[in-house]
């Protein structure tokens, strides 16, 4: 058996044909990492992606604020230390401030709260050259040192694929529930089933997958154009067993507010119907 299934992961099915199977330690020992002392942390959602380039920052600073226009008390989680983007996208180039009780998040202008590595670099446009050990150690500091305070709901911004830092989130913080985002090309059922197993292995449960990168529509004619193919989502979520939470097309108002930096203000309606 791996080491990733090891380490506080086990399932029925993974543990299949093991020798130690139904007296594996690990099943008993609890990896999560304390929370800071003056965070209290209602639920923890993830947004994870098999590969990158497929929108999941978006589709996270998106559940975010429909969460916070709901009224919730929100923050993220930026997990993706070497492609960092959530704190421009909401207009934040401070750098976050520490004490002997621990770091305080950034606060958007919409009061999500927020902490990235970029808030913590003299130079946010430096790269972050380090080895996945570091990584992993930074995001489950986030979690542990970062003074969150009263949240309803904390969003993880993961990075792609099911490597080092996935690993640590879903064995370090008390994740509730992860949103697998995805787009139409037919390489992107290999991707999902990849990120969906991972997910089932370390027994998190899958909320559901979002499509981004839908479809187009025409200034014009507002026909809508699939420009990424047709997309395979129902045929994937139906075979795993979780719905489709929502179709996101490209939509330029959305990129708009994205690139002045302004999300505190996007309005994202082709997720308004999803519950968490």
């Amino acid at each position: 058996m791996s080491e990733e299934v090891n380490n506080g992961g086990c399932t029925e099915e993974s543990c299949a044909g093991c020798a130690h199977a139904g007296n594996c330690e690990s099943k008993k020992e609890d990896l999560r990492a304390p929370a800071n002392a003056y965070s209290n942390v209602k639920k923890v959602i993830g947004v994870i992606s098999g590969k990158g380039g497929v929108g999941k920052s978006l589709v996270t600073a998106s559940l975010a604020r429909m969460m916070k226009e709901k009224g919730y008390n929100v923050g993220i989680l930026d997990a993706d230390i070497t492609g960092p983007s959530i704190p421009k996208m909401y207009g934040i180039h401070e750098q976050a401030k520490g004490t002997e009780e621990g770091i305080y998040p950034c606060i958007a202008k919409d009061g999500t709260r927020i902490m990235s590595v970029n808030l913590l670099l003299e130079d946010e446009d430096a790269p972050v050259i380090w080895r996945g050990p570091i990584i992993a150690g930074v995001v489950t500091q986030f979690w542990s040192d970062v003074i969150w305070d009263d949240l309803d709901y904390l969003f993880v911004d993961m990075p792609p694929g099911t490597g080092d830092v996935p690993l640590t989130v879903f064995q370090s913080l008390p994740v509730d529930g992860v949103v697998i985002v995805t787009s139409p090309q037919d390489l992107v059922q290999m991707i999902v089933k990849k990120a969906y197993t991972m997910a089932r292995q370390m027994n998190i449960p899958v909320l559901g997958i979002v499509e981004n990168y839908s479809y187009v529509k025409c200034p014009d004619c507002g026909k809508e154009l699939r420009i990424f193919g047709e997309s395979h989502i129902d045929e994937i979520a139906g075979e795993l067993g979780v719905p489709v939470l929502g179709r996101m097309p490209i939509d330029p108002a959305i990129a708009e507010v994205v690139e002045e930096e302004r999300f505190y203000e996007a309005k994202n309606p082709y997720l308004d119907e999803i519950e968490l």
